[in-house]
């Protein structure tokens, strides 16, 4: 019977297409999957970048502008034609504004709905018919701000819940297809992204950007920031088949962060009150 089971990588060299794929967790999933003899298309705004991550043969940059729909059915098409297939998407890009809902410019509120959640929609509404066709997988790059709201990221935490249900509506809808559709949320992640957020608390503090991110995870349990090749070895298994009948999870990959109850931190023993 498991031997009947459709998978993204059934037959030979299936192809993935990362958006964000020119730096943090979408360019360690172009190498991981790389490394695993995959075909990776990444796509981004930025042609340098892309071009540094695409250091494998197997890596096939493309300069796309995924809020632009004629960019993303060129980019699309293109792929189709050059590779035949499309087996797998990640859709990792992201932006981020931060403010909280009185202080939130609309400009800013509509760039992050469309990034965050417009875009992803964009690409799924093009690429389904493919995915079908190959039985193909699909992972939402999220984060913790979608499970539990943070201070001053309205905007974040809103559209990054909505990705959380889109690829949810996308596991119901298509799974009878054979179409698998996850989510991954991050906690903090060393990223380019996260560490512009360090350089800040830690201006704001005195500190240095590592003491910001041991500061910002002193209460996670395991008391430390991931490494994108951590977060992007869980989205590599959702896109393999050993994650055959893993559908419409939502899992947090944030060593424990999403656990803590904030209720009972003061009684943390790495909790410490300064008169």
């Amino acid at each position: 019977m498991a031997d009947s089971v459709a998978s993204p990588t059934r037959g030979s060299n299936p192809v993935i297409l990362i958006t964000g794929g020119g730096s943090g967790i979408g360019a360690a999933v172009a190498r991981a999957l790389a490394a695993m003899s995959w075909t990776v298309v990444i796509c981004g705004r930025r042609s340098a970048v892309l071009e540094q991550v695409a250091d494998s043969p197997r890596i096939h940059p493309v300069v796309t502008d995924i809020t632009d729909t004629d960019a993303v059915r060129t980019m699309v098409d293109g792929i189709v034609d050059r590779f035949g297939r499309i087996d797998g998407i990640v859709l990792n890009a992201g932006l981020v504004r931060s403010a909280p809902v009185s202080e939130l410019s609309e400009r800013d509120w509509s760039a992050m709905l469309e990034t965050n959640l417009t875009a992803p929609y964009r690409l799924l509404h093009l690429t389904l018919p493919h995915l079908v066709k190959s039985q193909g997988a699909v992972v939402g790059v999220s984060s913790v701000g979608a499970l539990r709201a943070s201070e001053g990221n309205c905007g974040y935490n809103a559209t990054k819940a909505g990705l959380n249900m889109l690829l949810q509506s996308v596991a119901v809808d298509y799974g009878p297809q054979g179409v698998r559709a996850n989510v991954v949320c991050p906690g903090w992640t060393r990223t380019e992204m996260a560490d512009e957020e360090m350089a800040d608390l830690a201006q704001k503090h005195g500190l240095d950007v590592d003491q910001a991110y041991d500061l910002t995870t002193s209460l996670t349990p395991l008391s430390r920031p991931a490494t994108s090749a951590e977060v992007a070895a869980v989205i590599a298994w959702l896109l393999s088949p050993a994650a055959s009948y893993v559908n419409a999870a939502v899992l947090p990959v944030d060593g424990g962060h999403s656990a803590v109850d904030v209720g009972t931190v003061a009684f943390n023993s790495r909790f410490s009150v300064h008169p």
